[in-house]
């Protein structure tokens, strides 16, 4: 398989960049995306050339690291798959593709394909500690929690924090990934102490790291690699009294 590749090369935030177009051929079909883009790199370091930098870790759709718009879609068009879960079989029709980093102010790109997340980072430190007491762990069964509460806040705690829905979302909003966080915590007994305070300081956070507001638009929920439901948004604006 033989692709041409337009691919974002930007040194860093403070020096403007461009797409910047590869060919790249022989590309077995059961090749990954991020695999795919090795194997480029190998061709531009033997050109003596800067390889192209791009986020990655567990390479098994679990860190949420590979942050790439392909073709216009966050992680690619395939629904609930992360970039590095991509295989080029995927693209057998697509043998032309755009290559970006995330486009969003608040995640300001450090090179080329990497950008900087640490806004997420800030919003979940935000929320401070749950209350617990000191010693050894309680019976795991002292504390009951319903099973329809416990899969919701396993469903919303599956968020790995990506950031696709910020990519996708028009207002470039974080709604999504905090309403998912904060549900979470809200659903289990643990943490109901500081849930509306904890709600309130993650929401002004967000808010203060420039992301936009929620219009309904869904495209977040479209695209989110794990499925995150935008009813985990309702449910954080009845924990902060909006609903």
């Amino acid at each position: 398989m033989n692709f041409t590749l337009h691919i974002w090369r930007q040194k860093n935030g403070d020096i403007k960049g461009d797409f910047v177009t590869y060919q790249i051929d022989n590309i077995d079909e059961d090749t990954s995306f991020l695999e795919m883009l090795d194997q480029l790199n190998e061709q531009l370091i033997a050109k003596d050339q800067d390889c192209i930098v791009f986020d990655y870790d567990c390479r098994e759709g679990i860190c949420g690291a590979c942050s790439l718009v392909i073709n216009g879609y966050p992680h690619g068009d395939k629904k609930a798959t992360t970039t590095c879960q991509l295989y080029m079989r995927d693209y057998k029709h697509q043998t032309e593709l755009w290559v970006e980093p995330w486009r969003a102010e608040s995640f300001p790109v450090i090179k080329d394909l990497t950008v900087d997340r640490t806004s997420f980072d800030n919003i979940i430190q935000s929320g401070g500690y749950v209350s617990v007491h000191t010693g050894s762990a309680p019976e795991a069964n002292a504390l009951l929690v319903d099973k329809h509460s416990a899969d919701e806040a396993f469903n919303s705690a599956t968020c790995i924090g990506c950031g696709a829905c910020v990519a996708v979302c028009p207002n470039a909003s974080a709604t999504l990934f905090v309403a998912a966080k904060i549900t979470h915590l809200s659903l289990l007994p643990q943490g109901k102490i500081e849930e509306q305070d904890r709600a309130q300081k993650m929401f002004n956070q967000m808010e203060s790291e420039g992301f936009g507001s929620c219009s309904n638009h869904r495209y977040c929920e479209r695209v989110c690699p794990k499925g995150i439901s935008v009813s985990n948004i309702t449910k954080m604006n009845q924990v902060l009294g909006w609903a």
